[in-house]
């Protein structure tokens, strides 16, 4: 599995309101490039993100499925990426204090071609890209208004 991880200066269910709206989905994951639709209950097991990938006019049609979920704490999902297969990506939100959270992402190819490209290859590729996915999440988390309760 490849890991990154990431401390941001928020409590872990802010972070955790940036991974629970299926509609900002393209605005933290890299690669996503617009939103089709989201099922009602996202981020309930089984729920699922519909979204594009790739740059236009090359993108696909696909969807992230929702495997696990603990509120505040873990998301797993089936991240569908076309003819590439199927991208296993676990988020897991570890408090440090009242207000700082350690974010750990990690990723897994699960179905398709991924399998067959060494880990080492994968990891020079995903690593500075998933960085950048929590950086936009920890943006997201930080900067945006929540709804009031």
């Amino acid at each position: 599995m490849i890991e990154v991880c990431r401390t941001i200066r928020t409590p872990p269910e802010r972070i955790f309101a940036v991974l629970a709206d299926g509609w900002s989905y393209a605005s933290w994951v890299v690669g996503a490039a617009h939103i089709r639709a989201v099922d009602d209950g996202w981020p309930a097991v089984g729920t699922r993100v519909r979204h594009r990938v790739r740059p236009w006019p090359l993108q696909i049609e696909d969807q992230t499925v929702v495997r696990e979920m603990e509120p505040d704490r873990l998301l797993e999902l089936d991240a569908h990426a076309g003819p590439l297969g199927i991208a296993r990506v676990r988020l897991t939100l570890e408090p440090v204090s009242a207000t700082v959270t350690r974010v750990r992402m990690g990723w897994r190819a699960a179905a398709g071609v991924a399998r067959f490209v060494p880990e080492a290859v994968l990891s020079l590729m995903l690593r500075p890209r998933n960085s950048e996915t929590l950086h936009r999440v920890e943006d997201i988390a930080i900067h945006r208004q929540l709804p009031a309760p």
